[in-house]
């Protein structure tokens, strides 16, 4: 799945982003509504990690749909 994907597919993922990403919220969510670069910044912001990291958490989460 690619980025546009994720997008187009965002209601069916959404349950899996909040299986993975435990310490989001809703708000966040809806707020990121499919866009990967806000994903990654909400993560970025809610987990203190890196952006590398993030962006390779991403990257496996959306290769694993």
């Amino acid at each position: 799945m690619n980025s546009d994907q994720l997008e187009g597919n965002w209601h069916k993922v959404k349950g899996a982003v909040r299986e993975k990403w435990g310490e989001l919220t809703n708000d966040d969510i809806d707020r990121v509504n499919g866009n990967r670069e806000q994903l990654e910044g909400e993560i970025q912001a809610k987990y203190g990690k890196s952006k590398e990291q993030v962006k390779k958490e991403v990257n496996d989460f959306i290769d694993s749909l």
